[in-house]
């Protein structure tokens, strides 16, 4: 993969229709012209490669198409205002009513809505399972299957999937299959190559970088695409903005660097916690004891268990912390914590846990791009109040 040409180049090459600028120009329009009747019969034949209304297709959202296509092994991708869209997008076009649907146990809340509360609405069944044993994905399947809904590892315990397994599985029983690469990013993992049909993000992450722009991401074959845009994608309009998408490709630029960064620093954090008697577990799925470990690459999300009595004591380490700020999601320059406990009743005790549950006591951490020095000056001072 020449990233270099892919981050920099793929989809800018003709800079010489927009006077040599090196960053491409954000298309900040709604509609298009045509000067005959003809052309613009032939744009709504093809709104997915042509520009006919920026909710269909945008020349500053191509680019980003191209790129992120070309990141993620794809024929093609399509761009949404989050990444809960891009999964509910590609959920919706391979389903229809009567169909069932196979889903890894804890997979992103929004997954979990949308599995078990929308798509039911209109008479999609489902089956949550622990995928990491591609025998019970098997067990689960039923003769009414169209889709299993993958993420490779979750983000908050990390549990992983055999992504070449369950695609064969699949593949030999005509079911489809949609993986959540948030976590790994294009860099570390290729759903597509390993047999999965359609690969979805939460752009907003890593392959933006910034906390600043919403975005989502599904990839996947020329055929499969057109199919989601034609019906989720356009019928329900979760498209990216253009400035969205600008924003973003300058985000992509430095990708490789920022990961290469925040790895090391989280090494270093990781280093720390897991000598510290407060800490009870680390959830890493590169950690060398971690039997849920398939992915080469590292970033910086992970979780850890504090051991404490209640959630008070969680309350406690989560607002001394001055170099983490406490807020969903991840994958920026800040440094982030999120308490599970915020989902749990105050005062909970460490013990209230149910089966399928993440623990109480569970905190997860996303390391951004300043010193790890400060940033474990700050973990050691928030623990002393625990």
């Amino acid at each position: 993969m020449d990233l270099s040409y892919i981050l920099n180049h793929l989809g800018e090459e003709d800079r010489a229709a927009h006077r040599g600028a090196v960053s491409p120009p954000i298309y900040q329009t709604a509609i298009f012209a045509f000067e005959t009747v003809a052309a613009m019969r032939a744009g709504f034949g093809d709104e997915l490669d042509r520009t006919v209304y920026t909710r269909g297709n945008n020349p500053t959202v191509e680019i980003l198409r191209k790129k992120l296509a070309a990141l993620e092994g794809a024929e093609d991708a399509l761009l949404f205002g989050s990444g809960a869209a891009a999964i509910a997008a590609g959920a919706i076009a391979c389903v229809a009513a009567g169909d069932h649907v196979v889903c890894v146990q804890k997979p992103y809340s929004w997954t979990r809505a949308l599995v078990r509360d929308h798509l039911a609405r209109f008479g999609v069944s489902h089956t949550f399972v622990d995928a990491s044993d591609v025998a019970d994905v098997e067990a689960a399947l039923t003769p009414a299957t169209r889709l299993i809904v993958l993420e490779s590892p979750n983000t908050m315990t990390y549990e992983a999937q055999d992504l070449a397994a369950i695609a064969a599985l699949a593949r030999a029983r005509g079911i489809r299959t949609l993986c959540d690469n948030s976590y790994a990013t294009p860099l570390n993992q290729s759903p597509l190559a390993l047999g999965i049909d359609l690969v979805a993000h939460s752009a907003t992450k890593y392959l933006n970088g910034h906390c600043d722009v919403m975005a989502g991401v599904l990839c996947g074959s020329k055929d499969l695409i057109r199919e989601t845009f034609r019906g989720p994608y356009m019928t329900l309009g979760a498209m990216l903005s253009p400035h969205d998408a600008w924003l973003m490709i300058r985000g992509l630029r430095t990708l490789p660097l920022r990961l290469r960064q925040i790895a090391a620093t989280t090494a270093r954090v990781i280093e720390f916690l897991s000598a510290h008697p407060k800490i009870e577990r680390i959830w890493y799925p590169q950690a060398a004891n971690d039997p849920q470990a398939q992915l080469r690459g590292a970033n910086g999300l992970f979780s850890c268990t504090i051991r404490c009595e209640s959630t008070s004591a969680i309350e406690r380490f989560c607002e001394a912390l001055r170099r983490f700020l406490m807020t969903v999601s991840w994958g920026g320059y800040e440094s982030l914590v999120f308490p599970v406990a915020t989902v749990y009743p105050p005062d909970t005790r460490t013990g209230f846990e149910r089966a399928g549950q993440v623990p109480v006591n569970l905190v997860r951490l996303s390391i951004g791009l300043e010193e790890a020095d400060v940033l474990i000056a700050d973990l050691a001072q928030a623990l002393d109040r625990v």
